[in-house]
């Protein structure tokens, strides 16, 4: 029977993030997003994420903010492993624009939202390499929840955060542009991977992450 690596995607993003990723003797259960509550911080959130994971030496897998989230979440749940993908594990790898952005709470003044006038721009950064990936990202900023986007901006801006588990494996592409590798320490690097490197490079990441559960 196989055993169960928790998923948690990036921003806005569904499962399917995770279509071309396998990883020998595992099943991938997915954990949505969820709805915020108003005024709720990262952490009372990460509780909330954390309910259908089953408390007995669980692998969580987390993308980008779903990354991010997942260390949240080990803060509360001991983990068997968590593995961060295209993400950053604390506040000094947070790109300086982004902290500059939280400080000054631009995001409120210029409200963040997905326009259609960025999407050249946006499928740049995220490295986005086919017609497939650029169909599948534009569904995703079609469907997003305002709420739960905005909610989002602003714990990504103003996450606080030193800390992290001694059983983390964090995979990063030396091509991403949203977490510039630059500030990312203490990693396994794939080679020109971009932040789409979980759909587009899945493979090599199954593999690291088989050897690391080996």
């Amino acid at each position: 029977m196989p055993k169960t690596i928790y998923c948690i995607s990036g921003l806005g993003a569904d499962e399917k993030i995770f279509t071309n990723l396998q990883v020998s003797g595992y099943e991938f259960k997915y954990i949505p997003w969820l709805q915020p509550a108003p005024k709720e911080n990262i952490r009372d959130y990460a509780k909330r994420m954390a309910a259908p994971i089953i408390p007995e030496a669980p692998i969580l897998l987390g993308v980008s903010f779903g990354g991010m989230m997942g260390i949240e979440i080990a803060k509360q749940l001991p983990l068997q492993k968590l593995i961060i993908v295209s993400s950053i594990k604390s506040t000094a790898e947070l790109p300086g624009w982004m902290k500059v952005a939280g400080s000054l709470k631009l995001n409120k003044i210029f409200p963040i939202r997905p326009y259609k006038l960025l999407e050249k721009i946006d499928n740049n950064r995220l490295g986005i390499s086919s017609p497939e990936e650029k169909e599948m990202v534009r569904a995703y900023r079609k469907k997003v929840d305002p709420v739960y986007f905005h909610w989002a901006i602003h714990e990504i801006l103003n996450w606080k955060n030193d800390w992290q588990p001694e059983n983390l494996l964090h995979i990063h592409g030396d091509k991403d542009k949203i977490f510039p590798i630059k500030r990312i320490n203490h990693t396994c690097v794939i080679k020109n991977g971009t932040h789409m490197m979980i759909y587009n490079r899945a493979k090599e990441i199954g593999r690291y992450i088989e050897q690391e559960l080996s």
